[in-house]
């Protein structure tokens, strides 16, 4: 079966979740007709690259697959929030959740959303790389890639979602404690946490020779990762360093921090208020490096004790006006 009926069949299976897809049908009548318009007019040559101008590219093609692609990210991004969040919580919290939505909450029904989530995630990624690769071929060009590489900018490609690596997380701490039973599908296969010269990463291999390999080691202290987040631009650091990148103390957060302060890394601007804290990360981190963890607690307990003084102390003063 061709991969684009395929989708189409998985597509159909999701209609009662009412899930954003990849008109890939849509697109791919619209590539159709970019090639016979621009063969029409250059009947002589028909290997020529499309212009980077083509109107209909330019204003159909990348512009609806721009739409689709937001989407998806955000329904992915969305769904797997909710999915970790009835996960993380306890007691009351999370019956309150249970009651409130509509993801049952048995360890089974949790994996196998999870995985229904892997699932969408990955088959969204193949299709708009079968699409852009198609792209590439009919019109003899690379804006295929340049769009992708756009696409990443934009902090829409699926694949570079943290919550991604929340679910490989999830996925890995449920098969370590054991409480996934027998009957639960696993999320991924041969997804696993190493360990290269003392330096962590998570590791994935995925459908269609997809493969996924997160460094876990902050790249401001050198140090593994400790209780990890996520900035807008996909980069994982430790709060604490993150907070201190962003000029902002622990107490304020990272939402307190201005637009014009820059991932340390890629340098992009305003990539903190949004920031994802990478909890089921730092629970598999915590088990899996019990030394290191245990002595960052008590060094980070000292230093958030210190700025919380300092931060009391400042808004005192500046109460009674010393």
């Amino acid at each position: 079966m061709k991969f684009c009926k395929k989708y189409q069949k998985y597509m159909q299976e999701q209609e009662k979740k009412k899930l954003p897809a990849v008109g890939l049908k849509k697109l791919k009548k619209i590539l159709k007709k970019c090639s016979r318009d621009f063969q029409t007019h250059n009947a002589i040559d028909s290997t020529q690259p499309c212009p980077h101008h083509c109107p209909v590219c330019d204003g159909t093609f990348f512009p609806s697959l721009l739409n689709e692609m937001s989407a998806v990210v955000g329904c992915f991004n969305e769904r797997a929030r909710k999915l970790l969040e009835i996960h993380l919580a306890s007691g009351l919290g999370k019956c309150f959740i249970w009651f409130k939505g509509k993801v049952k909450g048995t360890h089974v029904a949790l994996v196998q959303e999870g995985r229904d989530l892997v699932t969408y995630a990955l088959i969204n990624a193949i299709a708009i790389r079968k699409i852009l690769k198609k792209y590439d071929k009919i019109h003899y060009s690379k804006q295929g890639q340049v769009f992708k590489s756009q696409a990443q900018s934009m902090h829409i490609e699926i694949l570079q979602s943290p919550w991604l690596c929340e679910l490989m997380a999830f996925h890995i701490n449920l098969r370590e404690t054991k409480v996934n039973s027998s009957n639960a599908p696993a999320l991924f296969e041969g997804c696993s946490l190493k360990f290269n010269d003392d330096k962590p990463s998570l590791s994935c291999e995925l459908l269609d020779s997809v493969q996924i390999d997160i460094d876990l080691t902050c790249s401001i202290c050198l140090d593994t990762v400790f209780d990890p987040v996520s900035l807008i631009c996909g980069h994982i650091f430790c709060y604490m360093c993150a907070c201190s990148a962003a000029s902002v103390t622990i107490v304020d957060g990272l939402k307190e921090a201005e637009p014009k302060e820059k991932c340390p890394l890629c340098r992009e601007a305003g990539v903190y208020e949004g920031a994802v804290h990478l909890e089921e990360l730092s629970i598999l981190l915590s088990r899996s490096c019990r030394e290191y963890w245990g002595e960052r607690l008590r060094t980070e307990k000292v230093e958030r004790v210190r700025q919380a003084k300092e931060h009391w102390e400042t808004q005192c003063r500046t109460f009674i006006g010393v």
